[in-house]
């Protein structure tokens, strides 16, 4: 990723990232709008939370109905669950990290990473060292060494901090572009990336009552596609960067569709 003054300015520059933006911009503004948001948003923001952690779930291979999901109580048993039960924690838990992220992303990462591994590990929680291994299948970048990592997290560290005027879209899709890249921790790295953007969605005020699930729109994309554009980011070229940002927005888009669904459903059941 390039580095002027302001790479975020430079990517919203790209061809078709504006149109992305202002396509975002509308869907947000439409659903905000329904009737049912005014005296049930607590309503949309839960069951926007249980499709986010469902479509999260899936894009790390725990591909699960929403009705499974909503219905268990125990996460505890294979590899499936532990990642359903993952995906859960990191969507109840994201809200409750807005007022760090800006001072400090870093520290809000560790805690996503604890909060997913859900263990007490000397590995969790930290970015990985050495040649410590990584779980995460589904991407099959290459493996950045360890000081890579650690020196491009400072990067995104200081570009969180330093805040831009660029649209959220665009510092949503670094920041879980830069992670899934990176793959800092040992595990969960792809629920770490998507519960990071959607802490960007919410703080940045384009989504803040975190009604868009982006993660349902992704999982719906499906995980060819999502691969395919993860690697025009990792490309770093203007085409991939575009690319991705533009995915990043439609998976907004249709976390939008699914919300405008349930208000349309509880407006039915209201009449």
């Amino acid at each position: 990723m390039s580095t002027p003054a302001d790479p975020l300015a430079a990517l919203s520059a790209l061809p078709g990232v504006a149109e992305s933006v202002e396509s975002v911009r509308k869907a947000v503004d439409r659903v905000y709008g329904h009737r049912v948001m005014r005296r049930r948003s607590n309503e949309i923001t839960s069951e926007a939370a249980l499709r986010g952690a469902r479509g999260s779930a899936a894009l790390s291979g725990s591909d699960w109905a929403l009705e499974e999901v909503r219905r268990r109580s125990d996460f505890s048993g294979d590899g499936e669950a532990r990642t359903v039960g993952a995906a859960l924690r990191l969507s109840a838990e994201a809200g409750q990290l807005l007022s760090i992220w800006r001072q400090s992303p870093l520290r809000v990462l560790a805690r996503l990473h604890l909060v997913a591994a859900g263990t007490q590990e000397d590995t969790v929680g930290r970015p990985r060292q050495g040649a410590e291994p990584v779980d995460e299948p589904l991407i099959e970048l290459p493996l950045p060494g360890a000081e890579e990592v650690a020196g491009r997290l400072e990067g995104l560290s200081g570009l969180v901090i330093a805040g831009s005027p660029a649209p959220a879209l665009v510092m949503a899709a670094v920041v879980h572009g830069e992670l899934l890249a990176l793959r800092p921790f040992g595990s969960y790295n792809g629920l770490v990336a998507r519960a990071a953007e959607r802490v960007v969605l919410v703080g940045s005020g384009l989504d803040p009552k975190s009604i868009c699930p982006a993660e349902a729109g992704y999982a719906e994309l499906g995980r060819a596609a999502y691969v395919a554009a993860l690697d025009g980011y990792a490309s770093g070229t203007p085409e991939g960067m575009a690319a991705w940002i533009a995915h990043c927005g439609k998976a907004v888009e249709l976390g939008v569709r699914e919300s405008t669904a349930v208000c349309e459903a509880l407006q039915r059941g209201a009449a």
